[in-house]
């Protein structure tokens, strides 16, 4: 097999649930999404770079471009490169998608069509290894995989429930100026809120979604120290949900259209900045060979 060069993209999310204090999650795609390149070479080296962020590591694309090549018994190096429109650790699953890119982009550079559990798994064992994740973010990276929404039992690694988001919904995402990684929150921090959690968690698997992403916004808001005003704004100027997202310290509302100017009005009073965007329509994809 010749040298070959894939491209794919993956979405982001927006966390319904977060499971890191109770091992189950939901979760639901943004129409936000990463790219990845990977070009094969025969150096046996592989060399990673995210566009436009010199600071942040390509430890988790690098490892995925490789346990692509080992699940494949082959010996090739590759330079591998994300471009990403998803802010890096603010709690839009910047990691999981970066992941499920990396992995879809290494199967195409290799002419390959995986199955898409299969690229599911090897983008979670990545994070793993690369230290990013704290459950495997299996929510995370389903609803960026799928494009869709989902509901998880991380520690099992199971999907319990795929769920459809009106796309013709908006998602109003602020962006504060600082970054929160993931990796730095240990369940035993959050053990207080785990039983809430819990039961949140239920609403969601009930197919009560826009409030277990309030509900869940606000015990992750008080838990982990960042404010919930901004949600709470969000949900007075008309939102069906607002909530902050991963572990923050991003917050997302959903509205209808004719709500969202209302939205960004009121949250321009807090630094940041805002995106707009829409539900997923489409998960990861291969976008060239």
């Amino acid at each position: 097999m010749g040298r070959g060069v894939g491209i794919a993209s993956a979405c982001a999310s927006a966390t319904v649930v977060n499971a890191i204090a109770a091992g189950r999650g939901a979760a639901f795609g943004l129409e936000l999404r990463v790219q990845a390149r990977v070009r094969l070479t025969n150096d046996g080296r592989i060399k990673g770079r995210i566009i436009g962020e010199k600071r942040e590591s390509p430890r988790l694309i690098e490892i995925c471009v490789r346990r692509v090549l080992q699940s494949l018994g082959l010996k090739y190096g590759a330079i591998v490169e994300t471009n990403s429109e998803i802010p890096i650790a603010v709690g839009l699953s910047s990691s999981s998608a970066a992941a499920n890119a990396a992995v879809l982009a290494t199967f195409a550079a290799l002419d390959q069509k995986p199955r898409l559990k299969q690229v599911l798994d090897l983008g979670i064992e990545s994070a793993f290894e690369a230290g990013v994740t704290v459950t495997g973010a299996l929510d995370d990276a389903a609803a960026s995989l799928y494009g869709c929404g989902v509901v998880t039992d991380n520690l099992k690694r199971r999907i319990l429930k795929k769920f459809k988001v009106d796309p013709k919904l908006m998602v109003v995402v602020h962006v504060p100026p600082t970054k929160f990684y993931t990796a730095k929150v240990s369940p035993r921090d959050l053990r207080n809120i785990r039983g809430p959690v819990e039961s949140v968690h239920r609403m969601a698997l009930r197919g009560d979604i826009w409030k277990a992403l309030t509900l869940n916004g606000l015990l992750y808001s008080t838990a982990l120290g960042h404010d919930p005003m901004i949600a709470i704004v969000a949900l007075s100027k008309g939102a069906l949900a607002a909530g902050l997202t991963g572990t923050g310290p991003a917050t997302v509302a959903v509205a209808e259209p004719e709500k969202v100017v209302d939205i960004v009005r009121a949250w321009r009073d807090w630094p940041g900045r805002i995106l707009i965007t829409r539900p997923a329509v489409e998960g990861a994809r291969v976008e060239g060979v």
